[in-house]
């Protein structure tokens, strides 16, 4: 299996996602019950600030939040909502 580059597998993930604009990410939360996850380091926040009301969940533990079969799952995964990731 050949190893691909980051532009590739950044290419393939842009097929896989929508990218929404901030207005509509707030619509959809307000509107829809959409839930905004923020995935930046702990540093970042403490530097650039939070999202009001979203969620945190450090991008190096997210898949085994997300994973109902990791002993780390959260709860809060298991809702039936939309999740937007920033």
């Amino acid at each position: 299996m050949a190893i691909r580059s980051v532009r590739e597998m950044e290419a393939a993930a842009r097929e896989e996602i929508d990218n929404i604009s901030p207005a509509e990410a707030q619509r959809r939360v307000a509107e829809e019950g959409a839930v905004i996850v923020d995935i930046r380091d702990v540093r970042e926040l403490q530097k650039l600030g939070v999202i009001p009301g979203a969620m945190h969940s450090p991008r190096g533990m997210l898949e085994f939040w997300i994973d109902p079969e990791s002993p780390y799952h959260k709860p809060e995964f298991a809702e039936d909502r939309e999740f937007i990731f920033h």
